[in-house]
């Protein structure tokens, strides 16, 4: 097998930058150990939290007797890690998908096993993306740090030659996983280690709208969500510096559309119609905020809070406000605007009570401020999806959540790739442009709760873009990974 850290895509990697890739390997293994010849036991067992919802088995290792055995014919290995929320996220998606098409996922989170090698390096690596992202509040940092970072740090093929080296320490986990049973990585470290384990049948999904070479497994089938990131990822373009790279054959890429879970898109056409019905009522305008816990742009929300205060008591707003698995996030925006306590309800660690209300919320009345907060990781991220359908705008950088099919106005992003998810949804229409400020991001909310066009529009092209099947990605990616069976 040829070393995918020298040759990427018929592209001969430097020896400067291999010795770099061995250096970064060796380090990680001076500081975290190799566990290559550790069996590792696996265990499966029902999710408590999306078990039922989206059908979904936890495995995981070393705790001791299965509730079953692998599904051979049907099961499919939805593998990930949490950094942030999106790649949770998007492997929801695809879960949901698999289940509505008649198979059985599998849940892989290769940053759940303390006591592997694999995830003692993906922690170093989140902690410090984490650190990143709160110290990308300085201009200063932001500029001359984060965003080259980001946008055309991540994007060398040099990094992603490390990043294979690196992935071979996260093999051992699939030792004793059915090599048949196909692999759908929400994020490369899971698709990389996958094929470094010998997983036969791998399927890739690319988050990012801006192409780089950190989302390349060679060996694996990489699936995009949007044209112009097809075509970028096909000539791998600007990888390599101004070099003209060999491309991607055309069996390792294909275009899907967007990830997003059954639940959302086979519910578009009847969750807009309810939207326009509310505006056209003159109900409370309902904005949905997605807060991450790293505090980058909390700021932002507080202002948006502040900024709606007095329409929220008239009745004329209302807010979800979804902190994650981030607490303190919510108590400081409670010391901040003290306002707010008296017009707020919690639903906090109580994910039956909060999914009851996004459920009521869907045909019922909601006024006031709703404040939502999870321990558990998969309710945290989840109740954003359910609160979704009775929102009538989504505020969120432009992440893995600039693609699903809801009114969205975009906040400031978190590293320079974002843009381009903004980009791809103003275009389709169903976003705004990327508000870089404040002043921006309240004019684009005054927008949406006194222009009679802006909420109408985007509501049409989301329908629109359904019968073009923009939205039908995680299915397609399920249908794709089966077929490699075949």
């Amino acid at each position: 097998m040829t070393d995918k850290s020298k040759v990427i895509f018929g592209n001969e990697i430097s020896k400067k930058d291999y010795k770099k890739a061995l250096k970064s390997k060796k380090k990680f293994i001076r500081k975290f150990g190799d566990d290559s010849n550790v069996d590792y036991k696996v265990t499966i067992r029902k999710n408590p939290v999306i078990g039922e919802s989206l059908g979904v088995y936890d495995i995981r290792l070393n705790e001791g007797e299965s509730e079953e055995e692998f599904d051979l014919e049907k099961g499919i290995i939805v593998s990930n890690i949490r950094m942030g929320f999106g790649h949770y996220r998007i492997s929801m998606a695809m879960a949901s998908a698999a289940k509505a098409l008649g198979y059985k996922p599998y849940w892989l989170d290769l940053n759940s096993f303390p006591e592997t090698t694999c995830t003692k390096v993906i922690s170093a690596q989140n902690d410090l993306y984490s650190l990143g992202s709160r110290l990308s509040k300085n201009p200063i940092f932001n500029k001359l740090v984060w965003e080259p970072m980001n946008y055309e740090g991540f994007r060398a093929l040099s990094y992603n030659a490390a990043d294979q080296k690196n992935a071979e320490l996260m093999a051992p986990v699939y030792r004793n996983i059915p090599k048949d049973i196909p692999v759908v990585g929400t994020h490369v470290w899971p698709a990389q280690s996958a094929i470094h384990a010998g997983m036969k049948h791998v399927v890739n999904a690319i988050p990012d709208n801006w192409p780089m070479a950190l989302h390349l497994s060679e060996g694996s089938v990489h699936t995009i969500q949007t044209r112009n990131a097809y075509q970028g990822y096909k000539i791998l373009n600007g990888m390599n510096k101004d070099r003209v790279n060999n491309p991607m054959p055309d069996e390792d890429l294909v275009y899907t559309g967007h990830y997003i879970d059954h639940e959302l898109v086979s519910n578009i056409e009847s969750d807009c119609e309810r939207r326009l019905s509310r505006k056209k009522e003159g109900k409370p305008m309902r904005f949905l905020l997605t807060i991450g816990g790293a505090g980058a742009q909390k700021e932002i929300f507080s202002a948006i809070i502040k900024y709606l205060l007095p329409y929220i008591k008239a009745k004329k707003a209302c807010l979800y406000v979804n902190v994650g698995d981030y607490k303190n996030v919510w108590d400081d925006l409670l010391k901040e605007i003290p306002e707010m306590e008296a017009i707020s309800k919690e639903h906090f660690n109580d994910f039956s009570e909060a999914s009851d209300f996004a459920k009521e919320a869907l045909n019922g009345d909601v006024t006031g401020i709703h404040g939502f907060y999870h321990k558990d990781i998969f309710e945290a991220v989840y109740i954003t999806n359910l609160l979704m359908r009775s929102c009538d705008v989504l505020v969120t950088k432009p992440s893995e959540l600039a693609f699903y099919p809801v009114p969205k106005l975009f906040i400031k992003r978190v590293g320079k790739h974002e843009m381009w998810g903004a980009i791809h949804s103003a275009e389709i229409g169903d976003g705004t442009l990327e508000c870089r400020d404040i002043p921006h991001t309240l004019q684009m909310i005054d927008l949406f709760m006194k222009d009679e066009k802006m909420l109408e529009s985007m509501c049409e092209c989301i329908v629109e873009n359904k019968k073009m099947g923009i939205y039908d990605g995680a299915y397609n990616v399920i249908k794709l990974a089966m077929g490699l069976k075949k």
